[in-house]
């Protein structure tokens, strides 16, 4: 047995078993997810992913470990934005808190399909043409320098969104009470309820996301399985990231500022390459670490004026 089998075989196992424990044991029941239990799951979820690098580090490769966690801890900082537009979907629905976790598990269950698809379809792609990656690189420069000007919007429109009209337009929708489920019967006929309706929206905003998020992570490196696992490991403790998000994202509002910075960098390492220049996956990490603690750092110091 290989050790890259082993590991795909141990990341498979992990995967499988703590989602089938979240849905069929602690959260089998819809219940409003309290801030410590959401505490708990993010850090166990974020042990996990660390003894997952550990693994590849003695198993695998030191340098495949290395970029895990440079791909990771980016991937982890881009689902910020992510999470903060579950939050203003949430909002805009009116989807109560005992409700979300259900929205957010099946939501998340679709991305896990959504992102191994494109990850698979950028590896063929990358390994055919080459030259696609600096495409990628002057992607993330441009989204980088769009992002450290940017401003979130807390006020969007969700009824103008594409995946809504065209939700709209192929089923049938009741805004009758849910209750948690995703489909309602009603004089003979079956609807769909707005939980459903939001996870359609949920899994259109992670496409949308993707398209800045696996370019970032194959600027890291172009290994499927680091970029794969990585990618499923930060996906997964999005949920118990989700609760703690009120309390974290006001805070550390410099976060974004630190990942334009981020997204310039690898951007940036992937356009040398044209020139022969080549940053070294241990560089790569220490700029994503060193943005990650400025950024962190930086918004206790000067917090924002409210």
């Amino acid at each position: 047995m290989s050790p890259r089998f082993l590991l795909t075989l141990v990341f498979a196992v992990t995967v499988i078993a703590f989602l089938a424990l979240d849905l069929g044991i602690l959260n089998r029941k819809a219940h409003r997810i309290g801030l410590r239990a959401a505490a708990i799951q993010s850090i166990c979820w974020i042990l996990i992913s660390l003894l997952f690098a550990v693994g590849i580090f003695f198993i695998y490769d030191h340098v495949k470990a290395v970029e895990f966690l440079s791909a990771y801890v980016t991937e982890k900082m881009l689902s910020v934005d992510n999470l903060f537009v579950m939050l203003l979907i949430f909002s805009y629905f009116k989807i109560e808190e005992s409700y979300q976790h259900r929205a957010l598990f099946y939501g998340i269950m679709g991305a896990l399909v959504l992102r191994g698809i494109f990850i698979g379809l950028g590896a063929v792609v990358i390994s055919h043409f080459h030259w696609v990656l600096y495409i990628f690189g002057a992607i993330l420069v441009y989204t980088g320098i769009k992002l450290f000007f940017e401003k979130r919007d807390e006020h969007i429109e969700f009824h103008h969104n594409h995946a809504y009209r065209l939700a709209h337009r192929i089923f049938r929708f009741t805004d009758a009470e849910h209750a948690g489920h995703f489909f309602l019967k009603r004089e003979g006929k079956w609807y769909l309820t707005t939980l459903f309706l939001v996870v359609i929206i949920i899994e259109w905003s992670d496409v949308v996301f993707a398209i800045d998020s696996i370019p970032a992570v194959f600027a890291i490196s172009q290994d499927p399985f680091v970029v794969y696992t990585s990618n499923i490991f930060a996906i997964l403790g999005l949920r118990a990231m989700f609760f703690l998000l009120e309390a974290i994202i006001r805070r550390f509002h410099h976060l974004q500022k630190g990942l334009s910075i981020i997204l310039i960098a690898i951007g940036g390492k992937m356009l040398l390459d044209i020139f022969g220049i080549e940053i070294s996956s241990f560089a790569s990490f220490g700029i994503v670490m060193t943005c990650l603690v400025g950024s962190v750092i930086a918004s206790l110091l000067f917090p924002k004026k409210i």
